[in-house]
Parts: C-alpha cells; sequence; structure tokens
C-alpha cells in the first residue's frame, strides 16, 4: 500500500523547488524508467501496477499510480530517481546550446534528437525549463540516461570557448550555403525572441533554415525542437554528400 508520505513527496516533485530540495526527480513508463537503470541512475523507489522481468518494484494498484501520476493517464511503472551531480566535461568537437528553451516538450525533443546524433552534453542557459521536469522527461522517451545537461551563465561559457560559434538566427544565412561541419558550437535561443540579444556581441556566424513557401501566408517560424533537428542533419552530414 502506497504511504501518504510517499504519495504527497511523489506529488510535489512536479515542482522544481522540491526537486532541488529532495535531489529527486519522477520517470514514468517502462521505457524510460528501465533506460535510466541501465545507465546506473540511482532509484530512490521503484512502483508497479504488474510484474517485471528485470526489476522488482514495489506494487501498489491502478488506482494508487493514478492518484501519484504527473500526467493524465498513468504508466504501470514509476521511478523515483537521485539527480545526479553531473561535472561539465570540456568543450567537445561539437557542443549544442541552449538559450532560454522554456517549453518542456521542446526541451525535451532536442534531448532526443541529440542522443539521436551521439551528443553526450547539452549546455543550457540559467532559465532554460529544468530538464527534470516530469514533462521533460517524458519526452526524451529515454534519452536523459545518455545526455547530460549542464546550466550555466551562457555569455561567460561562451566567451570562454576557442571553437566556431554558429547562432540559430531567422535572419542568418543560409545553412545551405554554409560549409559547416561537426565542431563549433551551435546555439539555439527562446522559442519566441530567439537567442538573446546580450549574447551577440561575442564572435559567430548565424544560420537560418531559408523558408521554402514564400506566399504571404506561409508559417512565420519554424519550432525550436524542429529547427535543432534540422541544423544537427545539416552539421552531421557525411563529406561525400556536402552541399
Amino acid at each position: 500500500m502506497l504511504s501518504n508520505k510517499l504519495r504527497k513527496q511523489i506529488q510535489q516533485l512536479k515542482l522544481k523547488k522540491f526537486r532541488k530540495q529532495y535531489n529527486l526527480f519522477v520517470a514514468e513508463g517502462e521505457k524510460v524508467v528501465l533506460d535510466l537503470l541501465s545507465a546506473e541512475f540511482i532509484p530512490e523507489v521503484l512502483l508497479a501496477t504488474k510484474e517485471f522481468a528485470s526489476i522488482e518494484p514495489f506494487r501498489i494498484t491502478t488506482q494508487e499510480m493514478r492518484s501519484i501520476t504527473h500526467f493524465s493517464s498513468p504508466s504501470p511503472i514509476m521511478g523515483v530517481f537521485q539527480i545526479p551531480n553531473h561535472t561539465i566535461d570540456s568543450v567537445p568537437t561539437f557542443q549544442l546550446v541552449l538559450d532560454q528553451i522554456k517549453d518542456p516538450g521542446n526541451l525535451g525533443t532536442i534531448i532526443r534528437t541529440s542522443d539521436w546524433y551521439g551528443l553526450s552534453q547539452i549546455v543550457c542557459s540559467l532559465d532554460c525549463v529544468d530538464c527534470f521536469n516530469p514533462k521533460v522527461v517524458q519526452a526524451t522517451m529515454g534519452s536523459i540516461a545518455r545526455v547530460k545537461l549542464h546550466y550555466v551563465a551562457l555569455e561567460s561559457y561562451l566567451k570562454k570557448i576557442d571553437k566556431p560559434i554558429y547562432f540559430a538566427d531567422m535572419n542568418g544565412g543560409s545553412i545551405n550555403e554554409s560549409k559547416c561541419t561537426p565542431e563549433g558550437v551551435l546555439v539555439l535561443g527562446n522559442e519566441s525572441h530567439g537567442i538573446s540579444e546580450s549574447l551577440y556581441h561575442i564572435k559567430h556566424e548565424s544560420l537560418t533554415i531559408p523558408k521554402q513557401n514564400l506566399k504571404n501566408n506561409g508559417a512565420e517560424s519554424l519550432n525550436v525542437a524542429v529547427a535543432a533537428a534540422i541544423l544537427l542533419h545539416e552539421f552531421f552530414r557525411p563529406p561525400f554528400i556536402q552541399k
């Protein structure tokens, strides 16, 4: 039976201040939980409404799971994990940097896409959405287990980098004309306002994804997670099919 104390704590973990206070986060769904366990994330408790061959969770009823899920429909398994104390690696050959990303779904999708392209870390501005927000964790589909996120003061971080820096910018040069390779730093900005003006004094090259529909009623912009996927594809395009 699920205790009231545990029920309350899991419900509190929807909020960043309690995740920080307890140093815990919640993951729901078999794939996400198993990926975290495989990556040696430390579980405080595993809860499930059915048997799982590879783990031994604490069994609870579907009704109890429904009372603690952070989503509209409960999953058969939930894990409460310790938040790891990741240390930032030296700047890799290619580094993705995010500035003021606010939407959990966007951040989760960007993490998942980064995992697809083999990126092991993402650097975020201090005001990006928390990567252990339940909606972010869910949207990563397990990639949160393999991609480390670091929150830093972005301006000072970028000033120290001795690599080419690329800004995703609606007014930049076409990515089709650039000779970009998977070296350097790619910065993507806020869903509504783009990259912070305070960063533009840092030496960089601005790149954009050229719009194909030039009609007046065409879409004004791309979703930032979609733009990230397109740009990463271009940066990691093999040399033999490079533009």
